[in-house]
């Protein structure tokens, strides 16, 4: 077995990576770090309990876990990992945040679209950058110009800690736009898959899952047919993604690790097409690529404990 410690486990992702390893053949949870929940007690099974421990920099105590869940906000990943490697050189750290998303030392990886790991600093991607990178890997050698995508997402991805992007009575009956230049996924995608992107993302009041439209200017003449059979054998040995021929919705996503692409639609005068892709942001966009990197570092397959 493989013991995971998880630092910043009251979070929205940090339970949905408890539960996923709470599930998987050969992941249980060593330890878990919290603020808020320091000195509670969670339960692992009937027969097993652990104690939160606290998450402060300065009081941090680290066992010897084979790898370690950074569930952290942007900003903090970098002292702890610090600490993590000082401690354990050997263990393997997972990071959630944007923090090391740029930095060429770490591993970013989304498993469908990337090599195994051989490393042991992993960058997970961001939840929004996953889907755009799944719309655009399979035709990016046949789109020209400037791609633009209009997201929308449940007011979960904005975390636990209170703010106007996951205010209920702020979000009712509403949509807010925000961070419209150069969000960090926007400059994730730009870094990692496609240079002329434009993302433009909103909040609503649903709690979880993201839909995304992409509009593209093909190179050349296509027909809808022929590119979402494009699609299907790009992804024809990847379970946790399906093309469909119409968009798709968050009903289908919600609570899963989906990826859905659909609703291919052609204006043949521009060569322009739109589809849609819709994922659930806290697991396929979070804690199940979590799960899934992990997997890869220790020599599994990358579903293993997903399906």
């Amino acid at each position: 077995m493989k013991n995971i410690g998880l630092l910043g486990a009251r979070g929205f992702v940090g339970k949905e990576i408890i539960r996923l390893v709470l599930d998987h053949p050969f992941f249980e949870i060593g330890s878990v770090f919290s603020n808020s929940l320091a000195d509670e007690s969670l339960e692992i099974s009937p027969s097993k309990k652990l104690v939160y421990k606290d998450l402060s920099i300065n009081k941090l105590h680290l066992n010897n876990e084979d790898a370690f869940v950074l569930a952290l906000p942007n900003g903090e990943s970098t002292e702890y990992a610090k600490a993590i490697s000082s401690h354990n050189p050997e263990a393997i750290i997972l990071d959630l945040s944007s923090d090391n998303r740029f930095d060429n030392t770490w591993t970013y990886r989304i498993p469908e679209l990337s090599a195994p790991i051989s490393s042991t600093k992993i960058s997970n991607p961001g939840c929004y950058a996953s889907a755009m990178q799944f719309m655009l890997e399979p035709i990016k050698l046949i789109v020209k110009g400037y791609v633009h995508f209009f997201g929308v997402s449940g007011y979960s991805g904005a975390g636990s800690k209170p703010s106007p992007r996951n205010d209920k009575q702020l979000l009712k009956d509403n949509i807010l736009p925000y961070s419209l230049v150069k969000h960090t996924h926007e400059l994730e995608v730009r870094h990692n898959c496609y240079e002329k992107i434009f993302f433009t993302p909103h909040v609503s009041e649903f709690f979880r899952g993201i839909l995304i439209t992409g509009n593209f200017i093909l190179s050349e003449s296509q027909s809808a047919e022929k590119l979402m059979d494009l699609f299907d054998d790009f992804y024809r040995d990847h379970e946790l993604i399906d093309i469909q021929k119409d968009a798709p919705d968050l009903q289908q996503v919600r609570h899963t690790s989906k990826v859905i692409i659909g609703g291919f639609d052609l204006d043949p005068e521009l060569n322009r097409l739109t589809f849609c892709c819709a994922i659930d942001n806290l697991l396929k966009g979070a804690a199940t690529q979590a799960i899934q990197n992990l997997n890869s570092a220790f020599g599994f397959e990358d579903n293993l404990g997903i399906l």
